[in-house]
């Protein structure tokens, strides 16, 4: 199992990034035994942190080496701050053209991964479960999958928030700098629902989602309002709860079942 660290610089970001990565190129063929993700190429997963987060998560404080193993997965975890992976006009504030096309481009050159969209996904936690599902949609030539996990999905919410109030997490001036005008933001191209409609009137190929939610994370409410949308929208949507709050008891559990029901939809 090949595990490693490495910076380099970030046009959208405007300056030198860090990224982690788990590539099992070199599992001793005595581990393998029948696991059937071997008998096909090597696949790619992205994986994006939550709000507070880093590059770090998913290998020290989640799963990543065992996601990478038990699939035949190349697992690229990235980093962008708290910017729930959204471009904004400022230079080197391009996060999600970073999440979605730099940092995809820059490893698949680099590690010789697929460019195949069948063989590239992309996952996340809370913020960062946002930032799959508006990453995966606003780039849905590029991947084939998508898994969040307890995503923040709070353009509804911010969007009632007004100049001097502010919720638990950040305050209004927070909310305007990273979404945009929040009067209109849930019309805009930061909400993942405006880019899944656009996506659909156009005929265009559309990412399977998974979506899980503890049934005690205080963003349940939040994640309901967008299961509705993809249902009655038609979406390719896997959706399942379960007893949990918002940690990494939760997330450990049900990566495993997301990153497998979207690799059994990618490969049908």
């Amino acid at each position: 199992m090949a595990t490693g660290s490495l910076r380099f610089f970030s046009a959208a970001q405007g300056g030198q990034v860090n990224i982690k990565y788990v590539i099992p190129a070199d599992v001793p063929v005595m581990m393998l035994g029948d696991n059937p993700h071997y008998k096909r190429p090597m696949k790619t997963l992205y994986l994006l942190h939550g709000y507070s987060g880093n590059e770090s998560d998913w290998e020290y404080n989640g799963v990543a080496e065992d996601i990478a193993f038990r699939y035949n997965l190349a697992v690229i975890m990235i980093t962008t701050g708290n910017n729930f992976y959204l471009d904004r006009k400022a230079t080197g504030c391009q996060y999600c053209t970073f999440a979605g096309k730099e940092v995809v481009e820059f490893t698949r050159k680099l590690f010789g991964l697929s460019d195949r969209r069948e063989d590239t996904l992309i996952g996340g936690l809370s913020m960062g479960g946002f930032g799959a599902l508006h990453t995966g949609l606003a780039f849905p030539e590029t991947f084939g999958g998508i898994v969040a996990l307890s995503s923040a999905l709070i353009i509804h919410e911010i969007a009632h928030i007004k100049p001097g109030e502010s919720n638990e997490v950040a305050n209004y001036e927070y909310y305007h700098e990273v979404f945009g005008d929040l009067a209109t933001v849930e019309q805009s191209d930061n909400n993942p629902e405006v880019l899944y409609t656009r996506l659909k009137e156009s005929g265009k190929d559309i990412p399977a989602i998974y979506m899980a939610v503890g049934t005690e994370d205080f963003l349940y409410e939040n994640n309901q309002i967008m299961r509705r949308f993809f249902e009655e929208n038609g979406a390719n949507l896997k959706y399942e709860e379960g007893p949990g709050i918002h940690d990494w008891n939760f997330w450990n559990k049900y990566v495993f079942n997301g990153v497998e029901w979207v690799l059994g939809e990618v490969d049908k």
